[in-house]
């Protein structure tokens, strides 16, 4: 696992002579809480020292209420197999992201930079030596509890207090086993919706189901499915109303980005196409990726990761620009005070600050 530069302040303190130590520990801990801030005044994270990576690319003037005109995509890590389902604790103050590959959770936090947080995260049995994906997509419940879709272990999980183990919140519709859950994000009711695609699956598992599904789990444990007409739904995410539901479908035939009315119910109605990615392949020579994981801001605009990188979509689908990092992005999410979106692309980890706020889960 390759880690960002070291801090050049913690490395000072370890060249300093005994007379000097105090002094400049001092400097150290003042230089690690002054604030940087952004070109709109707000306050931005600090800490672990990061570079500038890919470029941002403007194609609506609406997007300067969404990004300063001079906002930069920032690389803070590297070195994962394919980093993906980030998710902000705002109680702890650090990110967590899955490397799938891996079977690993990490954290990353503004001040202490990169560690691990959990190991194994989404295979826990026994594989003959053969190596099984791990987490997927993450989010946390109403009171701050780590849920994670487990490719391995096909299911939806809980982590347990003591950090290691898991409690299964669904693994089957219909007393079938799921493919392989991807994605989650959950309601103010407490109702989780999750996907199924099946690309958690090893060549010799056995499927249950003969399709890709769209799932809502009830408090009571109780598992709906919600539509199966998605070739390989993937992101998923609700609008700041709980008015509409979003699906990306991560088909390269079919490269869509699906709303689904939503009732107060959890139920969905028909579904429209509100983007569609095909014209974007291949546009930006170098830049790859379907479109994947997705989150929506304060305003109801999506940040939902396609060929390229992040696409900034209006309410209404309009594109508004995107995000570049030069790494195909598998999703992103919101944390810090709200307003910095991290991105999970490949094998880095990056982040951008934005003029809007986004949930912190």
């Amino acid at each position: 696992m390759k880690t960002i530069p070291e801090n050049p302040a913690a490395r000072a303190v370890r060249s300093t002579g005994p007379g000097h130590r105090l002094l400049r520990l001092l400097s150290i801990s003042t230089a690690l809480l002054l604030p940087t801030f952004s070109a709109d005044g707000a306050t931005a994270p600090v800490g672990t020292p990061s570079k500038p990576v890919g470029e941002i690319e403007r194609r609506d003037p609406a997007l300067d209420a969404l990004l300063a005109p001079d906002a930069v995509i920032e690389q803070l890590a590297e070195g994962f197999d394919w980093s993906e389902g980030p998710v902000w604790d705002p109680r702890a103050g650090h990110l967590l992201f899955s490397d799938v590959p891996q079977n690993k959770v990490y954290r990353w936090h503004p001040l202490q930079g990169l560690s691990l947080f959990l190991d194994p995260s989404g295979f826990t049995g026994v594989a003959e030596g053969r190596r099984r994906q791990g987490s997927n997509g993450l989010t946390l419940d109403a009171t701050g509890r780590l849920l994670l879709c487990q490719h391995g272990d096909r299911r939806i999980a809980r982590l347990n207090p003591d950090g290691r183990t898991f409690t299964t919140l669904a693994d089957r519709w219909d007393n079938r086993r799921f493919n392989s859950p991807n994605d989650l994000c959950q309601d103010d009711a407490g109702r989780l919706y999750f996907t199924d695609p099946p690309y958690g699956l090893a060549k010799e598992d056995a499927r249950d189901l003969d399709f890709h599904g769209v799932y809502r789990l009830d408090p009571d444990g109780r598992v709906t499915l919600l539509t199966k007409e998605l070739e390989r739904p993937n992101g998923i995410a609700l609008s700041p109303d709980r008015k509409r539901l979003y699906v990306a479908n991560s088909h390269r035939p079919r490269p869509v980005i699906m709303a689904y009315p939503l009732d107060a119910s959890g139920a969905i109605g028909t579904g429209t196409t509100l983007f569609d990615a095909t014209p974007l392949f291949g546009d930006r020579p170098g830049h790859g990726g379907v479109p994947d994981g997705l989150k929506v801001d304060e305003r109801g605009n999506l940040w939902a990761t396609g060929p390229g990188g992040v696409l900034i979509l209006s309410p209404e689908g309009r594109l508004l620009g995107r995000l570049l990092p030069g790494h195909t992005t598998a999703n992103c999410a919101w944390g810090d005070d709200g307003r910095t979106l991290y991105l999970t692309s490949d094998s880095i980890l990056a982040r951008v600050r934005t003029r809007v706020a986004g949930p912190l889960r």
